[in-house]
Formats: C-alpha cells, structure tokens, sequence
C-alpha cells in the first residue's frame, strides 16, 4: 500500500490495492464465492467466515482507502447501509448536526431511524457557519456533510467545518458521492470519515448496489470494522468484483461525463424553459470559489428548474436517451424528477422549506455524444404542454 500511495489517481484507480490474484496471477481477484473457510489443525486462518471477511470484498475495501488516503476500507450492500453504519459510531443521547439539502434516502434515516434510536438530529444550512456553531449542544457528537448537496448543490467548506468541529471535539463524516476520490479527498482536508454510495459514479455502470466507508483514523477503524461485522450488511462477492471493474475506468468515464456535464449546464442556462441551473462549473456559481479550493473539477451531475412545472411531464414523456430514474453516475445519462423520485421520501413542506421544488430536474450526465443529448433535451423541452 505504502509505495502504491506514490501512484497518480489514474494509475491506482486500475492497480487499486491489489490487481492481480497473489494465488494464480490471474489479471483480477476471484470472485470467491464461498460463505466459510477451512480452518486448518481447528486454526483459523486470515478469512474464516465470510461475513468477518472475503477476499473479494478486501479487494475493494483496500482499493477505497488507497484512493481516498483511508487506514482501512469497508464495503456494505448499499449506500445507505454505507451511512447507517458509520453513523453507528453515535449513540444514544448523542446529537448530529446534518446538511439541510440532501439526499431523500438519507433524510428519511436521520429524520426517521436516528430518532428512534435515541440520537438527536439538527439539519442546518452548512453554507452559513454561524448556524453549524449555534446548532451545536453540550451533546453533539458529529457533523454529517454532503457538499456540493443533492439536488441544491449547496457547498460547504470542508475545511472551515473541520475546523470546527475538532475545537469542539467533533467527529466528521462527509457523504462524498458526488465528487468521488478522483474529484475531492475529504481525509486530506481533516474529515474523519468518508462514505460513498458506490452504487453511483464508483461502480459507473447501473448494474450494483454497494457502499463504501474509510478512514485514516485507526480507532475509528476499529469500531467501524466491528459494527460491520456485527451487523453484516456487507456486500457480497460477485457485487465487489462488479464495482472493482467499475473503479477501473472512473477516470476516463468521469472526465468524458463532466464535459458533458459542463456543455448541458451552460446550454440550459441559455434555454428560455429554464429558470435556474445548479452546476458548480458555471461561472455565476454561488459556491463556486469555495468549491474550487477543495475539489478539482465540477463533476458530472447538474439541477434545473424549469419555469413552468407544467412542462416536466412533458420534458420526461419526450427525451429518448436519458433514463429516466432515481439513481446517478451511470454511463448512460439520468434524468431524475427530484420530487417525486430521489427525494420522494421527504415531506411536501419540507421540500420547499428546502427549495426542492416540483420543477426540479437533475441530469447525471453519461458519456454519450454530448451532441446527441443536447438535441434530445432540446425535443423534450420545447414539446407542446398538451401533446
């Protein structure tokens, strides 16, 4: 690990922690599809049942903490089971305070599990960090962050609430979805614990679920590893060596996506459809500086809002090459009606307390011909209101 840490991202995103099977020097890990191991003499050995480990799912555990600059990695069957469990880490009494835009998913676990579990939730606008330090109580025990955020794309400054929180004794996590490792290495700006839903942009191609998590701290390694293997929402063989594939190529996909990215942004700027565009490349940005000191590119999902909401279900009856769907990060493009989809989960009113409003759209753009999907968009967004 130590000399593939001199490595440029290209280069680890392919040879990842380990790229070839130490057994057979065949050209990938195995996908060792087995529940238990031979203990030998009654000994164990380094796997011993497949929940505590595979070597499968070490593959892709190593590979997310060499790119993220992490002491230890960890796989679950989900993005989501990727945030539960590091926020396994609070407990009962404890106070977190959250973003106040973010993912739908997440919003439903911190504003419906956390609270039955005793942990106490306070989501703040994380722009303004005079709110993040009178948000804080004598039991606040960590500060959750999703920068830029989904769908608003509100970007906090990462270092600001490191800063923070390590006065006040805080643990930080950061959803780093979005950005991914190539784009933002939030270790290296102080946060404590990364997590990924690797679902998205890591496994690149719509055909897994699965969650990351890293950290370059080893006690919170320690307790991360142990709820994992107490729980065992842990992702499994064939998953892992999927999202392996996937990590390989994220570079050459992402940088193909974010131009797509780029050219769709500053188009539907121009569209006399639209009200508003959310992209941290746009020159008007409001985030723009302060995503720029931390992250290394703008990245391949941008928001819209149409001026009329009436014209929505048109734009999704018309366009043919998006998918239309709640996910992101895929080769394809996705076109993703927030309200009713990625954040379907959160009340009506607290949408719009929010700003999510039903003329919302996100774009997470693939690698098609940028070309093409400009046309397409074009089509949807100049079809009749009564077709």
């Amino acid at each position: 690990m130590t000399e593939k840490n001199a490595y440029r991202p290209a280069t680890l995103l392919v040879h990842q922690g380990q790229d070839r099977d130490p057994a057979t020097g065949a050209a990938t890990v195995p996908i060792y599809q087995a529940s238990t191991y031979h203990h030998p003499d009654g000994q164990p050995r380094e796997y011993d049942y497949a929940r505590s480990g595979n070597p499968s799912r070490q593959q892709v555990e190593d590979a997310i903490a060499l790119l993220e600059g992490g002491v230890r990695g960890f796989a679950y069957g989900s993005g989501m089971a990727a945030i539960g469990s590091a926020l396994s880490l609070l407990k009962s009494g404890d106070h977190l305070i959250a973003p106040d835009d973010l993912y739908g998913g997440t919003f439903r676990y911190l504003t419906m599990i956390l609270p039955d579990q005793g942990v106490d939730v306070s989501l703040v606008d994380q722009t303004d960090l005079n709110r993040v330090e009178e948000a804080i109580r004598p039991n606040t025990r960590a500060i959750l962050m999703e920068t830029p955020s989904n769908p608003l794309f509100k970007v906090a400054d990462i270092r600001a609430l490191v800063d923070i929180a390590r006065r006040r004794q805080l643990l930080t996590l950061i959803d780093n979805t979005f950005m991914t490792p190539l784009l933002q290495r939030p270790l290296a700006l102080g946060v404590d614990i990364s997590i990924h839903s690797a679902t998205k942009f890591l496994g690149g191609h719509s055909d897994l679920l699965a969650g990351l998590v890293t950290t370059a701290d080893p006690e919170l390694a320690k307790g991360l590893k142990r709820y994992q293997n107490a729980m065992g929402a842990v992702l499994g063989p064939f998953d892992c060596f999927l999202l392996s594939r996937g990590i390989k190529t994220l570079k050459l996909r992402l940088e193909a996506a974010q131009r797509n990215a780029a050219l769709l942004a500053e188009r539907l700027q121009q569209h006399p459809a639209v009200a508003r565009v959310y992209y941290p490349g746009l020159a008007d940005f409001a985030g723009r500086r302060i995503h720029s000191t931390q992250a290394t590119g703008a990245g391949a999902v941008l928001s819209f809002e149409l001026k009329d909401d009436k014209q929505v279900q048109p734009l999704l009856k018309n366009v043919r090459l998006p998918i239309i769907a709640p996910s992101l990060g895929g080769v394809e493009t996705i076109l993703t009606h927030c309200w009713s989809m990625s954040h379907a989960a959160i009340p009506a009113a607290d949408k719009k307390q929010m700003g999510i409003l039903p003329s919302l759209l996100r774009i997470s753009a693939g690698i098609e011909d940028g070309e093409d999907l400009w046309e397409d968009l074009q089509r949807g967004l100049v079809a009749p209101l009564n077709p």
